[in-house]
């Protein structure tokens, strides 16, 4: 049961988005939230320091990092603050807190206080990262020991969710997750399995279909053929889904290395927000 809620906040147009699911569960689930802001220490003491010190107005090399230091901080207390005040304008109960540090590294130790993690696709220095999810991002999906909420650029209320089970573990963490969160929203989950061996997929789908039989609304199920990673983003698109269940990183650790994984290339691909269970 998800009952308090970690929002990573920063100024990029994808932590809004994230705030603006963080509000929208909060409400649908009765639960609070903690609005968290870190000061990034490779922002006052990375490799692209000029940049900033430029936007920022300040004369480069002179107390930089003091006074960046100061900057930041004082404007991470002014984006926590207008947090706080959105959450009160919709009379939700959220509390805030600021870090300084390496930001995935601090929210996934903040996470440990939470039920869910929600984060931006991207964040403010996105600019500085390469492919197509952010650093922070993909680093919190790989090591938050909480569940992790991904949102995309734009805010969809959520009626079409999707839950991508294939059996394992963490698919079946993923569909208990799924199954509580659509009961609560009242909307149905559509249950996909790829699988190259229609006999070993419907077997598949029957115990999804035996997990899901009391829960309403009832949930639909679709068994699908090919490469798993492109089916599922193809069935995304096309279903025009707006939330994806998903186990985290489901093949062993040296395949991920040398290959990726299934859950990887959904977190870089995905057209919507991405429930990424543990």
């Amino acid at each position: 049961m998800i009952k308090k809620i970690l929002v990573g906040i920063d100024t990029s147009e994808h932590s809004r988005n994230a705030q603006a699911y963080a509000f929208y569960i909060a409400r649908k689930l009765d639960a609070g939230l903690i609005g968290l802001h870190v000061v990034d220490i490779v922002s006052i003491e990375g490799s692209f320091f000029h940049d900033i010190s430029g936007s920022l107005g300040l004369e480069p090399y002179l107390d930089f990092s003091s006074k960046m230091r100061e900057v930041l901080t004082q404007r991470g207390k002014e984006v926590l603050e207008e947090f706080a005040e959105a959450a009160r304008r919709e009379n939700l109960a959220a509390e805030t807190v600021l870090d300084m540090g390496i930001v995935a590294n601090q929210i996934c130790e903040r996470a440990k206080s939470a039920d869910l993690v929600m984060i931006g696709h991207r964040g403010v220095h996105e600019r500085f990262s390469t492919g197509l999810l952010g650093s922070t991002a993909e680093t919190v999906a790989r090591k938050s020991p909480r569940p992790v909420f991904i949102s995309p650029m734009k805010f969809r209320e959520i009626k079409r969710p999707v839950l991508a089970y294939d059996g394992s573990e963490r698919a079946s963490r993923a569909m208990r997750a799924a199954a509580e969160f659509a009961s609560n929203l009242g909307v149905p989950v559509t249950v996909i399995t790829v699988s190259r061996d229609p006999a070993l997929g419907e077997r598949t789908l029957d115990q999804a279909r035996a997990y899901f039989e009391p829960y309403r609304p009832a949930a639909q199920f679709k068994l699908l053929s090919g490469h798993a990673n492109e089916e599922i983003i193809r069935f995304l698109k096309e279903y025009d889904a707006d939330l994806l269940f998903i186990g985290a990183y489901g093949h062993s650790r040296i395949i991920e290395m040398v290959l990726g994984s299934t859950t990887e290339y959904v977190l870089r691909n995905s057209p919507c927000p991405v429930f990424l269970s543990r």
